[in-house]
C-alpha cells in the first residue's frame, strides 16, 4: 500500500496499490467524502496511465490542483519510481 501526502487540497493523504499496472484500492483521508469515495470506485481496476491521463491537471475552484489531480501526481510519482532500465 503506497501513501502520498497531498499539496494544496482539503483531503490530506492518498492510499493506494498498484498491481500489475493497475489501480487498486484508493482511499482518501479527508476532503469531499463522497467525491472522493466516486472517484476511488470509479479509478478501481484502470490501468496507471488511464487515470494519470484522465485525472492530470484537473482543478478544484480557484486551486492550481485537486485531489484528483493529486492522484495523478502520486500515481505518476509511483511508476516512475518502478521503471527499471532495458539492460
Amino acid at each position: 500500500m503506497v501513501e502520498y501526502e497531498t499539496k494544496g487540497v482539503c483531503s490530506r493523504k492518498i492510499q493506494f496499490a498498484i498491481q500489475d499496472g493497475i489501480v487498486k484500492d484508493v482511499f482518501f483521508l479527508g476532503g469531499c467524502n463522497g467525491n472522493l469515495k466516486g472517484i476511488s470506485n470509479l479509478v478501481e481496476g484502470m490501468k496507471v496511465e488511464d487515470v494519470i491521463n484522465k485525472l492530470e491537471g484537473i482543478k478544484c475552484g480557484s486551486k492550481n490542483t485537486s485531489c484528483p489531480a493529486q492522484l495523478a501526481i502520486a500515481l505518476k510519482q509511483q511508476a516512475a519510481a518502478h521503471i527499471t532500465p532495458n539492460s
